[in-house]
């Protein structure tokens, strides 16, 4: 049983750039249920754009409420003044650090302050360089616990760096997410008309390591075999890349490219398929949510989750990063295995019971009060 700590130590939540994804997703839903155990959360992000999200229990300190675009490090430096500035004259003190972890920790390290990290993407994706694996190495033995949400996410980063991270999987929200797939959207791509055709959704930033080309490229070879529609919904430095290659392949009738949505979860809702094609992750939140409104999953095999949620492809389909032909196939067999893919669903929505909010909200805890009650 876990006690309610009402004590004097003081939470900081370190998120120097919010802007809407999958881990944002997460701190939300971690931090909100933490204040029902800590008297004293406070958050540190750039901008207070998603402030409305959080209990007003939390103290939110940030540098401006605007969508000011600024460059990541620029806002990492902003906010690492002002995590300076809360914890150096404050001696019951617990950093936990979703964003920017090395910088944070190297902070605390030198200020002797407890630091709680959390990783949330695949070594895969941020080890390539030699010096700054040499870093993360260094530093990542001061950290008081590194969290991640993957088992393979944890073998690697374990091995990577010699360390023995914790794991806890993405709490989940089922209801929340139920509740708001409801909402009613205007969205005539996805409107009936005489002709049957497949609906398809990517939800996810546009960067490089989404890989959304992938799809298109794939959406291309399927344009004069079967009816296809594919709908993304994102933000990023990548958009007008895909639009061009959505010109390119002569796709307009196709594929539509949304911004940003808050919620996206009607969408999600409307269609009949969902492809994730990152090229490395940690544990995608996106498959939970689909597997949640109960829709078919094509996902690529990569470093880390989509295998782990999947169960090997037992709960969805797997391809290769960047096969664009294998997932073309994959989506094209979709057509004519509409048994085997209910069976598909239910198996996956079933085992969502491994991401159950509570269950895991509550593990975050026992790390949390495991170094505060040694502080």
């Amino acid at each position: 049983m876990i006690k309610n700590l009402k004590t004097n130590s003081k939470i900081i939540i370190f998120m120097p750039s919010m802007d809407g994804g999958g881990v944002e997703k997460n701190i939300i839903l971690i931090t909100n249920y933490l204040v029902n155990y800590y008297k004293y959360i406070s958050l540190i992000t750039f901008n207070n754009k998603f402030k409305k999200k959080f209990s007003k229990k939390i103290h939110f300190i940030s540098h401006t409420s605007k969508n000011t675009i600024r460059s990541k490090y620029y806002k990492y430096f902003i906010c690492l003044i002002y995590l300076f500035k809360q914890i150096i004259f404050c001696k019951k003190v617990l950093v936990f650090s979703f964003q920017a972890n090395i910088y944070a920790l190297i902070l605390c390290k030198f200020l002797k302050k407890k630091i709680i990290i959390r990783s949330n993407s695949a070594p895969t994706g941020w080890t390539k360089n030699l010096i700054k694996r040499k870093i993360f190495k260094f530093f990542f033995k001061y950290a008081n616990s590194i969290i991640v949400n993957s088992k393979d996410f944890k073998k690697e980063i374990d091995k990577e760096f010699n360390i023995n991270s914790k794991l806890i999987y993405n709490p989940l929200n089922k209801l929340e997410i139920i509740k708001n797939s409801k909402r009613k959207i205007n969205l005539k791509f996805f409107s009936k008309n005489k002709k049957k055709f497949i609906k398809i959704i990517n939800i996810a930033r546009f960067t490089d390591q989404k890989d959304q080309a992938t799809i298109i490229k794939a959406t291309n070879i399927l344009k004069s075999k079967i009816n296809i529609k594919l709908l993304m919904i994102g933000y990023g430095e990548y958009k007008e890349k895909l639009n061009l290659l959505v010109s390119k392949y002569k796709l307009n009738k196709n594929v539509k490219i949304l911004g940003f949505k808050k919620n996206p979860y009607p969408y999600l809702k409307k269609s009949d398929l969902f492809i994730l094609s990152s090229k490395y992750e940690g544990l995608p939140n996106v498959l939970l949510e689909a597997m949640t409104l109960k829709k078919f999953i094509i996902s690529t095999d990569c470093q880390t989750g989509p295998r782990e949620i999947l169960f090997n492809g037992k709960y969805g389909d797997l391809f290769k990063i960047g096969d664009f032909r294998m997932l073309s196939r994959l989506i094209y067999n979709f057509n004519f295995y509409k048994n085997e893919n209910k069976k598909k669903i239910n198996l996956a929505y079933k085992s969502l019971a491994r991401f159950d909010f509570d269950k895991n909200c509550k593990k975050y805890l026992k790390i949390i009060n495991k170094n505060v009650l040694n502080n």
